[in-house]
């Protein structure tokens, strides 16, 4: 039987006897050390499927670029797979799936990086490995594949510009976080300022060894998951400078709303404000409430006032992205335009509501069922539990993380979840923007 299948029968019928993850512990025993690099390594070993997963990540998401200069973190990581040694992108590639390999990446606001799918056979992921840390510690980054890469990326950009979903995302980020880095976002005229000198330096400076965070899930023992890790952090560049440190994102002293005029026949709106840091204690309250306020589908108390009362939206929902310095909490939706303003006022009455009042016993007890009855899902293959492994890490969670959520879920009370969203949303201070009117308006609320 493959251990995927084994995980999940094992969890499901662990939860379906009652029985908490503690025991469960042994299916998923992540183990961590630091390399001689100073890399930080996590590990599971699953020896019943021929198959190797790696992830190498670092603190080089887009928060790091310079506003005049935007989208360099992008193109650092995205180039990285295009040329090293004297190779070229089509020959790595070539190179790749001569042994059934599949390079995979990252970039987001926080991180980035590459990862690698393989077999474990160990002449066919040696190569694999080998090409993977070529790439990570020294790419090219040859000139006409950099003009290339960023012609494509500012036609990307003029292109998306114009449409309604970019608009009010990138506006509501910018009045969510105001002048904190996860402010800055990339446009036609900040990439066309990158040069290929200024890729390399990103990369000399933020990837390096020192900040690595390589997670390993597959058929190796211990032993060679560190030969593994030590051969992909050796030759990396090394830290000048002590690791940059973000302020956290500020709390917002007034509520606003931009209206920005936009020829869509749908308004597009979002609704919310700063939220936490993927470690912040109240996570886990806020995981579960907003499952019933609106991340639980059909369900949730958005989602069945705004579509299913009223059919105002096909889709309406709220989620929390916590991310490394802190995030943003979002309520959004699509609407006609002439029903935006009812659309609006209803979701204000809910999350104004759900604040005041916390969830019912019986939505806790349903979204408990839910989350608890789903957990199994979460961690039914080698690339979701890599995921894992790399969050785990990059954002310092307990080793125990996997372990103990099922745990941690159930123990959410009503009065856990009203603290927590009354610490961290404040429905009198929300940013509101919506894309599709007829005219441009900005309000905002007199007094902090």
């Amino acid at each position: 039987m493959r251990i995927n299948q084994f995980i999940q029968m094992s969890l499901c019928w662990l939860l379906w006897c009652g029985i908490g993850l503690q025991q469960a512990w042994a299916i998923l025993p992540i183990s961590h050390w630091t390399t001689t690099t100073g890399a930080k390594v996590y590990f599971v070993a699953n020896p019943g499927l021929p198959m190797l997963d790696v992830a190498v990540d670092f603190p080089a998401g887009s928060v790091y670029d310079q506003a005049s200069k935007a989208g360099v973190a992008g193109l650092t990581q995205g180039l990285l797979r295009l040329g090293v040694d004297g190779l070229s992108e089509d020959q790595i590639a070539q190179q790749f799936a001569d042994v059934g390999a599949q390079l995979g990446g990252r970039i987001d606001d926080d991180r980035a990086g590459l990862s690698l799918r393989m077999l474990s056979e160990p002449r066919l992921r040696t190569v694999a490995l080998t090409l993977m840390s070529r790439l990570l510690r020294a790419p090219d980054y040859p000139e006409l594949v950099v003009a290339r890469e960023k012609a494509r990326l500012i036609d990307a950009l003029k292109e998306s510009a114009l449409k309604p979903d970019t608009q009010v995302g990138k506006l509501f980020s910018q009045l969510v976080y105001g002048s904190h880095p996860y402010a800055i976002q990339s446009d036609a005229a900040s990439v066309a300022r990158i040069t290929r000198a200024d890729l390399r330096a990103f990369h000399q400076q933020h990837f390096v060894a020192e900040r690595a965070i390589v997670a390993i899930m597959g058929d190796v023992t211990r032993a060679e998951a560190e030969r593994i890790a030590e051969q992909l952090t050796q030759g990396l560049p090394r830290a000048t400078a002590p690791a940059l440190t973000l302020p956290v994102v500020e709390r917002l002293n007034r509520g606003v709303t931009r209206i920005v005029a936009h020829p869509a026949l749908q308004s597009h709106i979002l609704i919310g404000g700063p939220g936490i840091a993927r470690a912040d204690p109240d996570y886990f309250a806020l995981f579960v409430g907003n499952h019933i306020l609106g991340g639980g589908g059909f369900v949730s108390r958005i989602t069945e006032a705004v579509r299913q009362q009223r059919g105002l939206a096909y889709s309406a929902y709220s989620y929390f992205a916590p991310q490394r310095w802190g995030g943003m909490f979002v309520i959004g939706m699509q609407t006609r335009r002439d029903q935006a303003n009812e659309a609006l006022s209803v979701t204000r009455q809910v999350l104004a509501e759900y604040v005041a009042q916390g969830p019912t016993a019986a939505e806790l007890e349903a979204a408990k069922q839910n989350i608890v009855g789903g957990f199994p899902l979460r961690i039914d293959s080698n690339r979701k539990i890599i995921e894992y492994l790399s969050a785990i890490g990059f954002y310092q969670l307990p080793l125990t993380y996997l372990d103990d959520f099922v745990m941690r879920v159930e123990q959410v009370s009503a009065a856990d979840i009203r603290a927590a969203f009354a610490r961290r949303v404040d429905p009198a201070k929300m940013v509101t923007v919506v894309v599709g009117a007829d005219r441009d308006e900005t309000q905002t609320e007199s007094k902090p």
